[in-house]
Order: structure tokens, then C-alpha cells, then sequence
């Protein structure tokens, strides 16, 4: 009789031992009762019929991820490499998302596989409508065409896409060459256009100041011309009024004007001898010549005066 009740009392503490269940946070198990669903159990303590219920799988609840690497075609048939992160997890908590996490892929393996195929697919369907030049710079245009393909696909899943980071988008090593190549053409273009532009600045500009300068000089020319004839014109009429002050003195005084001009001339000839600085001046120094060069002067002081 007590060995009887020790084992009555030994299968009870395991049965109310079965009955309890701790779920870890960030998971959610799925609870059937000979095979056939019955309940979800949420994280901490829960409690199960034992022997009836039993734990069908452990759902987790947390974020996924999951790197990628294949290669697509575009329509100039240039081959790309991508290297993705796909990021997803449970659509959420609730029970119809809770089953068919569960219950519709028979595991995880398969899960991937269709997961996988189904991001390539469209990213594929995607690239094969763009040419090779524009695939670089379509990085977010192809992450929103995956989601908006994928988005109801993986909610009949039980999943949601998170995030999808292209980190790497890449071409064969011949394109990538030739795309070198046609960069540094571009830039050697761009370089030769920009020293020609700079060239024809310099010029332009160059030839402006000299043109500038030369209008300044000309103008300086001008100034300069009209400067010395006022002053020759006013040398001319200050030796004129001079003259006729002299002349006229002379003339009170009741002597001969020619003086005048034989002082001009003894002056302009000491002018010659002091200035010449070693030119021979010819000068004809006889009587008959200072007559005759007198004579020509007052000849000409005649020629000014008004007729009677």
C-alpha cells in the first residue's frame, strides 16, 4: 500500500510538472492536441492539459535577416552581381499569423529556399526592363518594387520584409573596365573643355587690358598733343606780345626797330653755339649776310602792318 501511494504521488507531481510551460520573450508556441491545432501559448508561464496538448513548434517573434548573392541579366544583356541583407520577421503576435508561420512551410529549410527565390525573382524581373547605365543609381527604386511585390506574398506567409539593403551592385570585370575607360574619356573631355574655356578667358581677357591699355595711351597721347600745342600757342603769343612791347619801345625812343632783330639774332645764334652739343651749324658771319638776314626780317615786320 505505501509503495502504491508513493507512485500515485510520484505521477501526480509529473503530471502537475507537464502542466506548466515557460515560454521564452521574443517567442510563441504553438500548442496542438493529437495533431490538430488547438492554441498559441504567449511568452512567460502558461498551462498545457498533459499527455492531450503538446508543443508543435517555437515560434520566434524577433527579426530575421538573411544575406543574398546572385546574379541578374539587364536589357542590354550586361550581367549584374547584388549582394543583398533581406530583413523580416513575424507579421505579428496574432493567432492567423501565429499558424501559418507554423503550418505552411513543412520547415525552415523550405521556408528559405522559397523566401530566397522570391526576392531574386523579382529583383531579376526588375533589372531585365533597365539598361546597364542606369541599374547603379535604381538602388531604391528596386528595394520599393520588391516590397510592393512581396508585401502580400509574404503576409499569406505569416512574414512582413522589414528591409531589403543592396550593399553591393556589380558588374562583370570586362564591363567594368570598359566603364573605367569611358569615365576617364569623360573626364579627360570635361578637363580639355574647362582648359579650353580657360584659355580662351585668359586670351580674351588679355587681349581686353591691351586694348584698354592702348585706349589709355592714346588718350594720354591726345591729352599730351593738345597740352604741348596750347603751350606752343602760348609761347608764340607771349614772344609776339614781347616783340611788339620791344619794338615798340625802341620805336618811342626814336631808334631803329631793326635792333630788335639783330639782338634776336645774336640770341639765336649763342642758342645754336651753347646747345648744338658738337653739330656743325653753318652761318654766313659776313656784313652782307647780317644785312641781308636784316633785311628779310624787317621785311617780313612790313608784311604784318596795315596799308594806309
Amino acid at each position: 500500500m505505501p509503495t502504491f501511494f508513493l507512485i500515485a504521488l510520484m505521477l501526480l507531481a509529473l503530471a502537475l510538472f507537464l502542466c506548466f510551460v515557460i515560454v521564452p520573450q521574443g517567442t510563441v508556441a504553438v500548442v496542438t492536441a493529437f495533431g490538430k491545432y488547438r492554441r498559441i501559448l504567449l511568452p512567460g508561464l502558461n498551462f498545457k492539459l498533459p499527455f492531450i496538448e503538446t508543443i508543435y513548434k517555437r515560434i520566434s517573434i524577433q527579426n530575421r535577416s538573411l544575406e543574398l548573392n546572385f546574379q541578374a541579366i539587364t536589357i542590354d544583356q550586361a550581367n549584374v552581381n547584388f549582394k543583398a541583407m533581406l530583413v523580416y520577421a513575424a507579421f505579428d503576435q496574432s493567432e492567423e499569423a501565429i499558424k501559418n508561420v507554423a503550418f505552411k512551410f513543412v520547415n525552415e529549410a523550405s521556408l528559405m529556399q522559397a523566401l530566397v527565390r522570391t526576392v531574386e525573382g523579382s529583383i531579376r524581373a526588375f533589372v531585365a526592363t533597365q539598361r546597364q547605365a542606369a541599374v547603379l543609381s535604381l538602388r531604391g527604386e528596386i528595394v520599393l518594387h520588391v516590397k510592393d511585390q512581396l508585401d502580400a506574398t509574404l503576409e499569406s506567409w505569416g512574414y512582413h520584409l522589414i528591409d531589403l539593403q543592396l550593399n553591393d551592385i556589380a558588374f562583370d570585370e570586362e564591363i567594368m573596365r570598359s566603364m573605367a575607360k569611358v569615365v576617364a574619356s569623360n573626364n579627360l573631355k570635361a578637363a580639355a573643355e574647362n582648359e579650353g574655356q580657360a584659355l580662351l578667358i585668359t586670351k580674351t581677357k588679355a587681349a581686353e587690358a591691351e586694348g584698354n591699355a592702348i585706349k589709355i595711351a592714346a588718350e594720354a597721347e591726345k591729352i599730351a598733343a593738345q597740352l604741348r600745342g596750347q603751350g606752343v600757342a602760348l609761347f608764340r603769343e607771349e614772344v609776339t606780345k614781347g616783340l611788339a612791347l620791344a619794338v615798340q619801345q625802341v620805336t618811342d625812343n626814336h631808334l631803329d626797330p631793326s635792333l630788335v632783330y639783330f639782338s634776336m639774332w645774336t640770341e639765336a645764334i649763342k642758342h645754336f653755339a651753347e646747345q648744338g652739343q658738337g653739330n656743325v651749324i653753318f652761318l654766313d658771319g659776313s656784313n652782307e649776310g647780317m644785312s641781308k638776314n636784316l633785311e628779310q626780317m624787317m621785311a617780313m615786320q612790313q608784311l604784318h602792318k596795315p596799308l594806309k
